[in-house]
């Protein structure tokens, strides 16, 4: 009978034990979700620096830009230990086990978003000093970047909301960088016989190119932040995926 006794006693600190480990793993995991969202806030950082070097030509800031990726790795680094220490001792439910899955691919997304804005300021130098530039070009350019821009920011709020609209109309925005991407391609081409501005515009297009690649990026946060809410990976429906669609209900 004293043994009985002894092991009910034991049963509701067991249950007060899993309790409070339940709620240090939702604090620590949510402290790792805003870890990994302010990488994006650094990505955006990173991108208007990156813009204001493409459109003046300033070699000291894109090296700068340059330099500055390593605190973008080391968040990729921090973020990933993270989140592998916390699967390693905690056992997650489905949903936290979700988001830990879908950060893991954030800071992925984020750590190229960063990666192609060195291959941009990596470009700059090679234009020499005072190269030759088109108004029109530099004027497409820096609208891709705004609207670069602002797919990252939306991809961070829609993942902190979980809010699956809003990650579905990052397709919507990013439809036009991919239409400006054309433009400066189609600009890049008719620029002319003067050797100097046709390799400055063709750095242009793969300074584009970068941007286009930002943009889908983004887009690839939102499709996890679907994944978080409904628990089903799809690609969401553009032009080159038109039979692909991201469901929105849930469990």
């Amino acid at each position: 009978m004293a043994d009985d006794s002894a092991n009910r006693s034991q049963r509701p600190a067991g249950a007060a034990a899993v309790a409070t480990s339940r709620v240090q793993f939702t604090h620590d995991l949510k402290n790792i979700e805003e870890s990994a969202l302010e990488g994006l806030t650094m990505v955006t950082d990173n991108l208007e620096r990156t813009l204001e070097a493409v459109q003046h030509q300033d070699v000291e800031l894109a090296s700068l830009v340059i330099a500055d990726d390593d605190r973008l790795d080391g968040r990729y680094l921090e973020v990933h230990q993270g989140i592998l220490t916390l699967l390693a001792t905690q056992a997650p439910v489905a949903t936290d086990l979700r988001v830990a899955a879908a950060l893991l691919h954030l800071i992925k997304h984020m750590e190229r978003m960063g990666d192609q804005c060195v291959n941009i300021a990596k470009l700059i130098p090679l234009a020499g000093h005072e190269p030759p530039s088109n108004a029109d070009v530099l004027a497409c350019i820096d609208r891709m970047g705004r609207q670069a821009s602002s797919l990252v920011v939306q991809a961070g709020q829609a993942f902190s909301r979980r809010d699956v609209g809003l990650a579905v109309d990052l397709v919507r925005q990013d439809d036009e960088i991919d239409r400006l991407n054309k433009e400066v391609f189609r600009l890049a081409l008719e620029i002319g016989d003067d050797l100097d501005t046709r390799e400055w515009a063709m750095h242009m297009m793969l300074v584009a190119r970068c941007l286009e690649r930002i943009g889908d990026n983004a887009v690839d946060i939102g499709e996890q932040t679907a994944f978080v809410v409904t628990g089903l990976f799809r690609e969401f429906t553009d032009a080159s995926h038109p039979n692909l669609a991201v469901s929105t209900g849930s469990e």
